[in-house]
């Protein structure tokens, strides 16, 4: 009988995940590698959150609480809905998980059964196909290639749905193309929902203060008010407080999907950190104006990246509209060798080939689910950003 459950047949390890360990090994080994493939802010945690973490464990605040989320928590994330989005939920609406990662995970193992289909507009995140999978459920992947602002049209999702689907799945901003759905894009979206009242939406808007542009951001439950019942907002403080490292991810929506996502979190991990739930208050509730000067940095920083990266032959980079990733084509690469010698017949051997050769870690745009593109994260400094740019301009010059 076989030890490790079938499961695992369906499912592969994170590639960003396994692309960061790599780069880890090589610079132990002492390469001077210059990482771009993992998705976190190079700035500091803000003083105000540290602080607030300090008093928590000084006053005691290191014991079990509530298993998704403390009440003063709870509290916050509401006001903040309020005050950033219009949108109204009371605390029996919430829930806060070990990152925006376990709260997706825990909505799909509440909802799926064998055979529902989540509809994944690619490119994606790496792992959500892998999640539908794992709980059961059958990604269908709706391609959004560059031509389209890496955004589905009202017309193809319509086409994609089924009486099995159950999920449409959101990203704006975008990880890993940085595309943005404004707010007419989505009441387009909307208006094919309205006609299918069997389909929810799981829209993970992580990425949120880091949007570039005059126009506001826009989440479909805002939008389209009469769909609130059947969507689920995920955020979190990751990206735009720079707290990768405390895992702690929140949601909205309707109480019986919340309390689901409790019991399975109830089974699991139970509660996110103490620590980090204070913290997190601290976060929504302080002082917000760094974002701004956040924002700013990476808005130079994307602009760095995009001119390096058409500067380089066979490599064309969209402007992105948030986030901090590029995902530029290297369709004018393919065919061609690396000068030590390695056929670049996909993205993923342009990015093995760029590591091994050039000293820069990317993530093959395979891995998203639209090819031939990498996905180079720009939330490093600058003359970091510069280096890699001028690596990968000489590495594709000498491609032939």
């Amino acid at each position: 009988m076989p030890f490790l459950s079938a499961t695992l047949d369906r499912v592969a390890p994170s590639p960003t995940i396994a692309m960061t360990g790599r780069v880890a090994e090589l610079r132990r080994a002492g390469r001077d590698i210059i990482g771009l493939s993992a998705g976190e802010p190079d700035f500091d945690t803000p003083e105000h959150v540290r602080e607030a973490a300090k008093r928590a464990i000084d006053d005691g605040q290191t014991r079990y609480t509530v298993v998704d989320g403390i009440p003063e928590l709870k509290e916050a994330i509401c006001a903040k809905f309020a005050r950033e989005n219009g949108l109204a939920f009371t605390p029996d609406q919430i829930t806060a998980g070990t990152g925006g990662k376990q709260v997706l995970f825990n909505a799909l193992m509440a909802t799926l059964n064998p055979g529902d289909e989540v509809v994944i507009p690619a490119p994606y995140w790496v792992s959500y196909p892998d999640m539908v999978r794992l709980c059961g459920g059958t990604p269908v992947i709706l391609p959004a290639p560059q031509e389209a602002g890496f955004r589905i049209s009202a017309e193809a999702l319509d086409a994609a749905i089924t009486p099995k689907t159950k999920w449409l799945m959101l990203n704006s901003p975008s990880n890993p193309t940085g595309a943005v759905y404004p707010a007419e894009a989505l009441e387009g979206l909307a208006e094919v929902l309205r006609r299918h009242p069997h389909v929810w939406v799981l829209t993970d808007d992580i990425y949120e203060h880091i949007l570039f542009g005059e126009a506001p951001f826009a989440t479909i439950a805002a939008v389209a008010p009469d769909l609130k019942d059947r969507v689920l907002t995920m955020n979190g403080v990751s990206k735009a407080y720079a707290m990768t490292g405390w895992r702690l991810g929140y949601a909205a929506g309707p109480a019986p999907l919340i309390a689901a996502m409790r019991k399975i979190q109830s089974q699991s991990t139970s509660n996110p950190s103490s620590i980090s739930q204070w913290a997190a208050i601290a976060a929504l509730t302080g002082p917000q104006e760094f974002l701004a000067t956040q924002k700013a940095a990476f808005l130079r920083r994307r602009d760095l990246v995009v001119a390096g990266l058409n500067a380089a032959e066979g490599i064309t980079c969209a402007v992105p509209e948030g986030a901090f990733y590029v995902y530029p084509s290297i369709a004018g690469c393919i065919g061609k060798k690396s000068p030590g010698g390695t056929l670049i017949d996909s993205d993923e051997a342009f990015s093995m080939a760029l590591l091994d050769e050039a000293d820069v870690a990317l993530v093959f745009g395979a891995a998203f689910g639209l090819s031939p593109h990498v996905r180079l994260s720009y939330a490093s400094a600058d003359a970091l950003l510069a280096e890699a740019c001028n690596r990968i301009q000489a590495f594709c010059a000498g491609l032939t």
